[in-house]
């Protein structure tokens, strides 16, 4: 069984893949919150700003084989256009990501890109695997195609992460829940993230493309 918040079409907002239309299969359930404001408090990720609670979202539901869910996502790619590109993310999609829900997308033509917070180990098969780690949680995966750090985060500093090989290192300011609606290019940890990278260039700075376009 595998459970789905909602399941749509759109561009990679941000990081090495910004721009390229993709699927995002946003999987329910989260190990480091439970996604409900009255524990945010005491989650270890307490700045998250996405709804990954329950099956209700667009094109959600629960799906009982990997070939269904696999089946669900390719309708929702323009049919012969481009190369089939599925983002797999959450809540954490690792909790419930397997070899074989990979091995049905493969089989419906899809590279499968997958973001989570880096605290499972990540199944054989996944094409783009991008990593953002979330406070003093310990993660598990130490290479990776993508890491990308919301930024400034007290208790995950850039420097903790150097040992994990990527192919590319990125800062995306943190936009507070108090924030939002505001002008991200404007907010004061885009400043901060941008004086980071400036001063440790192997670090890039990514911005929330989607929201600064007003996009799902």
């Amino acid at each position: 069984m595998y459970r789905v918040k909602e399941a749509f079409y759109t561009l990679q907002g941000e990081g090495a893949q910004a721009g390229r239309a993709a699927v995002f299969c946003r999987f329910s359930k989260c190990n480091l919150w439970t996604g409900r404001e009255k524990d945010r408090a005491g989650a270890v990720c307490d700045f998250c700003d996405t709804d990954f609670v329950g099956t209700d979202g667009q094109n959600g539901g629960r799906f009982e084989s990997a070939a269904a869910l696999a089946a669900h996502v390719r309708n929702l790619w323009p049919d012969k256009q481009g190369t089939p590109y599925v983002v797999c993310t959450g809540g954490e999609p690792l909790l419930q990501l397997d070899k074989p829900l990979i091995d049905a997308l493969h089989t419906a033509g899809f590279e499968i890109g997958v973001e989570t917070n880096g605290t499972l180990a990540a199944p054989d098969g996944i094409d783009w695997l991008c990593v953002s780690p979330k406070a003093d949680a310990e993660v598990v995966i130490t290479e990776c195609d993508e890491l990308k750090l919301v930024y400034p985060q007290p208790l995950a500093p850039p420097e903790r992460f150097l040992g994990i090989r990527a192919r590319h290192y990125f800062l995306s300011p943190m936009a507070s829940p108090s924030a939002q609606g505001a002008d991200p290019i404007k907010q004061s940890n885009t400043r901060k993230a941008t004086d980071y990278c400036l001063a440790h260039p192997q670090w890039r700075l990514t911005l929330q493309m989607h929201k600064i376009l007003g996009i799902d």
